[in-house]
């Protein structure tokens, strides 16, 4: 039985590091014993690293662990400290001299609460990789979600608060997990009924108001709002690399059923796809899982996570 989070598929283990005074984390996902990935970036702001191998013209066909982290571009370097947790561990890309640890990682922009000059750095990364076990399953503010708001296109005074989202699917034999930092420049709907749940909030009137509504009567801000939401899908199905990335492109209509608008030129949208390699399956099937699992992994981040420093969540409405 499987409990609605990433640890659901073996192998994986889940850490978090963050600091809730400066209002920003990193999440880390850890396949020590190396898994094929995938990835997809959509929107116009993306910031990663090590994307390029999930190329399947590359030579490395392993990964070993994908950090999603707060600070935007700063952000980046969180990965580093999990790259040299695991090389603590003997873990990595054998290269003869040493072991290399593959280690991918995605950023979201959360400098606009909290204090933008404290990000996660190379520390951080270090310490949500040693925390990092299989039996995590904290959802909201935490790790990559600490500082994750929805809803800005007219800046934060209007934003609610979005979080780290978990769920699971299984058919067949095929299991599919998502985790996702939900960030994003639009409104959050429900799957049930496609009604705006969180999103542009009005805090005068306590009311909801609807982006796309907003965006179709009025013009956009000079200064655009800066967001992204990154994610992770992971299966035990088997997958080579290019159907990996197949898979990682249609989690993302899991973000176009959730998020409106989604991966407009404000967003820098990102799903990776790890694969665990133990079930026969049909790729469109573990598509289907991914796109069905991660919608419900960003209703879930929103109805977990809890207001902070003046910005409501779903639960405080």
């Amino acid at each position: 039985m499987y409990k609605g989070y990433l640890t659901d598929i073996e192998g994986i283990k889940v850490g978090h590091a963050q600091d809730f005074e400066a209002i920003t984390g990193c999440t880390t996902i850890l396949c020590e014993e190396g898994f094929v990935g995938g990835v997809d970036v959509r929107g116009s702001g993306p910031g990663t690293r090590e994307t390029d191998l999930f190329d399947p013209k590359k030579m490395v066909d392993r990964i070993h662990g994908i950090v999603l982290s707060g600070g935007s571009a700063f952000g980046l370097s969180a990965a580093s400290g999990v790259a040299k947790y695991l090389e603590e561990q003997g873990v990595g890309f054998d290269v003869g001299v040493a072991k290399v640890p593959i280690v991918s990682s995605a950023i979201l922009f959360d400098l606009g609460i909290g204090d933008p000059k404290i990000r996660p750095d190379e520390d951080m990364g270090y310490q949500s990789a040693k925390n990092a076990t299989e039996i995590e399953y904290r959802q909201g503010n935490i790790g990559a979600g600490t500082g994750a708001t929805i809803g800005k296109l007219q800046g934060e005074k209007y934003a609610m608060k979005g979080g780290l989202g978990s769920a699971t699917v299984e058919a067949r034999g095929v299991r599919v997990s998502a985790m996702v930092a939900v960030n994003a420049v639009g409104d959050i709907y429900s799957l049930d009924d496609n009604k705006i749940i969180a999103g542009m909030y009005d805090y005068e009137n306590k009311k909801l108001l609807n982006t796309i509504d907003f965006m179709k009567s009025n013009p956009l801000p000079e200064e655009k709002p800066t967001n992204t939401t990154i994610g992770v899908v992971a299966t035990n199905a088997i997958m080579t690399k290019a159907e990996a990335n197949k898979v990682a492109e249609m989690a993302h209509n899991g973000y176009a059923r959730t998020i409106n608008p989604v991966h407009t030129y404000m967003d820098g949208d990102t799903i990776f796809c790890i694969g665990r390699n133990q079930v026969q399956a049909d790729i469109s099937l573990v598509g289907t899982l991914a796109a069905e699992v991660m919608g419900k992994a960003i209703v879930n981040a929103i109805k977990s996570a809890e207001g902070i420093d003046g910005i409501k969540s779903y639960k405080d409405i």
